[in-house]
């Protein structure tokens, strides 16, 4: 039997879920990993037309395989922590060269996959083969810590506890578990959000521990991050010597480097950062380039 508030957040998501592309029936695993890969710490917004232009070059993980490091980082473009591009370049050819070129459907084969941390190898072992495993981003954490235990955020990072909640909550019947953990992610994503939560539009508001305790803001497990400044950072400087390198054929001179960002300690620091990523190549003569292999 499925308790009282799965069924409510899974009658709630079959008429609110929003139709995204790798929600449908018909997405492959590859589909699936890509959009995992590409929605860390990324808006659906962002995400949605870059999904689909990747998908479209290389539809298949042999099609990446047989592009270059270079290429997988120029598609990606502006879309932000760009070692994520060369993640899914890396984890191309391991499918193609150790998998047949199928995405593996086992929890260990799919941490072995470069940049597949467990979150990302418990969502594609869900979504994409129908497993039962908790899936605990950051939307299914803040719904979790409100519902049952009264918190109005999640620690940190994940501990064992959530862990082991997320998983008692799972529902034992065969192809529920995945539908339930994109339910919670969805009511995370739009109704319990981090700061103005609609409560009013909730459908475990009854059973909501946190409604019970009367939304209690005090965390002790919890001290709020505030947003971090883009301008004049590190990573904006990485972000301008990147955008150069992308828009070019071949090698750049340094002068066009030295161009974009007008402090030389930090484009020297920025620099060195996107070659320790394998971001960038420096070649002969002081120039430099995006990874060729």
């Amino acid at each position: 039997m499925v308790d009282g508030r799965a069924a409510a957040i899974l009658h709630w998501y079959a008429s609110h879920a929003r139709d995204l592309p790798w929600r449908h029936p018909d997405v492959g695993p590859w589909a699936v990993l890509v959009s995992e890969i590409m929605l860390q710490q990324t808006p659906v917004s962002r995400v949605l037309p870059a999904y689909d232009a990747w998908l479209k070059r290389w539809p298949e993980p042999s099609a990446l395989a047989a592009a270059t490091p270079a290429d997988a980082v120029r598609q990606w473009g502006r879309l932000g922590y760009p070692r994520r591009a060369l993640w899914l370049h890396a984890s191309a050819k391991a499918i193609t060269q150790r998998h047949g070129g199928q995405v593996p459907d086992t929890l260990d084969e799919l941490l072995a996959l470069p940049g597949v941390g467990a979150y990302t190898a418990a969502a594609v072992a869900s979504f994409a083969f129908g497993q039962r495993h908790a899936v605990l981003d950051t939307n299914v954490r803040r719904v979790l810590a409100r519902l049952v235990r009264g918190d109005p955020r999640p620690p940190p990072s994940p501990t064992a506890t959530e862990v082991r909640l997320a998983e008692s909550l799972l529902p034992a019947e065969p192809g529920l578990a995945p539908g339930w953990s994109v339910a919670v992610m969805e009511l995370g994503a739009l109704i319990c959000t981090a700061d103005r939560p609609r409560c009013q539009d909730c459908p475990v508001a009854g059973d909501c521990a946190w409604q019970r305790a009367g939304q209690p803001t005090d965390d002790p497990h919890h001290a709020r991050r505030r947003s971090q400044a883009y301008e004049g950072t590190d990573r904006q400087c990485r972000g301008r010597l990147l955008a150069v390198l992308r828009e070019s054929d071949g090698p750049v001179p340094a002068a066009l480097l030295d161009a974009a960002w007008a402090d030389e300690n930090q484009r020297a620091r920025s620099l060195a950062s996107l070659v320790a990523d394998g971001l960038a190549e420096p070649l002969s003569g002081g120039s430099y380039a995006l990874p060729r292999a």
